[in-house]
């Protein structure tokens, strides 16, 4: 925090109503979007298929196709310490002709993540696996035409995940100018990060939105917000990777809040910050971005 504010900090109280999703409706979303083997961009039909199947669901289309990619995130860190302990196996049928589709299907996990453990079985190391995918023309033909094979059909584990980095950004942008036009004062990320690496000689302690003045959201205390550009699933996986980041943001600053771009589960609970959505802001910039890249296809 700058050693001082001037002038100095003001109360703001916020009210932010908030639609939480309950638990048992995840799970029930969860069985419908999420087919063993389906890890890439979703055709037309099968989102129209899923459309229908939710229509009567207190959930949103958009929240249940960000739900299947928590819940693909999961399955893809649960599939890993098994794909690896079957690498040679792996290795072994790819090299008979068996293609990484058939293989990612077979073991249910992420195409690219499966073609990795296929190197992993060729005896590579990590270092020459990621430089080599950074860089495909390295391979030979048909792993090239595999690996792109892979990468088309692989949202979860791809190389290149720019769109998606991209898309978080604007969702961060529309936070920001959010509070600009409540007029409360904040530092934004990047004004952490130089300040930061000016006196401590690197970043320590970043959340999206530093806020200068007292704000109190729903009644609660808030010294800072993240902003998620995705479902706020009750899951393991990501339930803790959260948690781990709030962690020292609290111990930093004080409790905070993240706001999730498609809403949480009710039953969800990171200690330290409060859960928002983005139910009062404007998305029409991230609207604009998403119709730009589209292409037919959805997460």
């Amino acid at each position: 925090m700058p050693e001082s504010i001037d002038p100095p900090p003001q109360e703001r109280q916020l009210k932010w109503r908030t639609n939480a999703v309950p638990k048992n409706i995840q799970r029930k979303v969860g069985d419908i979007v999420c087919k063993p083997g389906e890890f890439g961009f979703l055709p037309e039909e099968r989102v129209d298929e899923i459309r229908g199947q939710i229509d009567h669901l207190p959930i949103t289309i958009e929240q249940a196709l960000s739900l299947r990619g928590a819940l693909n995130q999961e399955k893809s860190v649960h599939s890993h310490g098994r794909l690896m302990r079957n690498a040679n196996q792996l290795r072994r049928r790819y090299d008979k002709g068996e293609g990484v589709l058939t293989l990612s299907q077979r073991f249910d996990a992420p195409p690219v993540n499966t073609f990795r453990a296929i190197l992993s079985g060729r005896g590579w190391s990590k270092n020459r696996i990621k430089e080599t995918l950074k860089n495909p023309d390295r391979m030979n033909k048909r792993d090239q035409e595999e690996f792109s094979k892979a990468e088309d059909a692989d949202k979860v584990s791809s190389v290149n995940q720019s769109d998606t980095q991209t898309a978080a950004e604007v969702f961060e942008d529309i936070l920001c100018a959010h509070f600009d036009n409540l007029e409360i004062r904040f530092r934004r990320q990047e004004d952490l990060l130089r300040e930061q690496k000016e006196a401590e000689g690197r970043a320590i302690v970043t959340p999206d939105l530093l806020l200068l003045d007292d704000v109190r959201i729903n009644g609660v205390p808030c010294a800072w917000i993240d902003a998620k550009h995705f479902y706020g699933a009750d899951l393991r996986f990501p339930r803790k990777k959260t948690q781990k980041q709030v962690d020292r943001y609290v111990k930093e600053y004080g409790q905070g809040a993240i706001v999730y771009r498609h809403g949480f589960t009710g039953s969800l609970v990171q200690r330290g910050a409060i859960l928002l959505d983005a139910s009062p802001l404007d998305l029409t910039p991230l609207d604009e971005f998403h119709e730009k890249r589209a292409g037919g296809s959805h997460s």
